[in-house]
């Protein structure tokens, strides 16, 4: 009875890595527009089986900010050109700059069936 368990197991698992579940891919980079990411010699990712997340994309968020400009002096020893700062408070956008950039190392996750890709990280170069 084991040999047919053995043999069960491995027909199993064999067609389960057929399937080409989700996988861990890395790539660099190639093109921004159109974006292409390079895997291997053989293998170059068209934008349209590239998906990205917001790791790897400029974006804007709203942020509340609550402090004083730094002090700045204007010109012509006037008293209303004197150093002086003012409050910035309130609800700000800002753009964040993450966006990807033709060098930039990638890691994707490859999804079922192996025809798209998700952009989820890049290599962080100091």
């Amino acid at each position: 009875m084991s040999d047919i368990i053995r043999a069960l197991r491995k027909v199993v698992l064999d067609a389960v890595n057929a399937q080409k579940l989700t996988d861990i891919v890395y790539g660099t980079v190639e093109s921004v527009e159109p974006l292409k990411v390079r895997v291997d010699q053989k293998l170059l990712l068209e934008q349209e089986q590239l998906k990205l997340t917001r790791a790897v994309m400029d974006y804007e968020v709203e942020m509340t900010v609550d402090h004083l400009t730094e002090n700045r002096s204007g010109g012509g020893n006037y008293e209303a050109f004197a150093s002086h700062n003012h409050e910035y408070k309130g609800r700000k956008k800002f753009l964040i700059h993450n966006g990807l950039i033709v060098g930039d190392k990638v890691t994707m996750i490859r999804a079922h069936g192996g025809q798209q890709y998700l952009i989820i990280d890049k290599e962080v170069v100091e």
